[in-house]
């Protein structure tokens, strides 16, 4: 049976895609099969754009190689995921707003797994300057994933 993850952040070219990156790091690493890993928007501002180049180049700087293209969430992703990951308070309201009535999707913040109660947020370092708020964001979505990993995927 396939598993679905789909990582989800305000635009979809921070943190959901560092984090969909890292989760099938993570699962390659560890030799799971049968799991597939996606991400998206809450927005539409970034669609069909790459992500930000400081969150590739984060990446890059860990051998990894990020090539998603940016999708806005949809009412059929509700249906079609396992589990969908929010980044922080914002994103889980949000996807609760939307999420349609027996959706198949389990809703979860991404932090919750693994990490301390006071970093349980992935930060937005969006309106950052420069690329350390992206490396703080990579390395939350190192612990959880593997944290998530072991805990609902073993």
């Amino acid at each position: 049976m396939v598993q679905k993850i789909l990582m989800i952040c305000l635009g979809n070219i921070c943190r959901s895609p560092i984090a969909e990156v890292v989760m099938v790091d993570t699962l390659e690493k560890a030799n799971k099969k049968n799991v597939v890993v996606d991400s998206a928007a809450i927005g539409s501002w970034h669609v069909g754009n790459r992500a930000d180049p400081r969150a590739i180049s984060t990446l890059a700087q860990h051998d990894l190689k990020c090539t998603h293209i940016v999708r806005q969430i949809e009412k059929q992703d509700f249906a079609e995921f396992d589990f969908i990951f929010g980044m922080d308070e914002d994103n889980m309201s949000e996807l609760r707003r939307l999420a349609p009535k027996g959706s198949k999707a389990e809703l979860l913040m991404l932090g919750d797994f693994g990490l301390e109660a006071k970093n349980r947020i992935i930060e937005d370092p969006y309106y950052e300057r420069g690329a350390a708020g992206f490396e703080t964001a990579y390395q939350q979505c190192v612990v959880a994933c593997a944290a998530f990993m072991k805990e609902r995927l073993a």
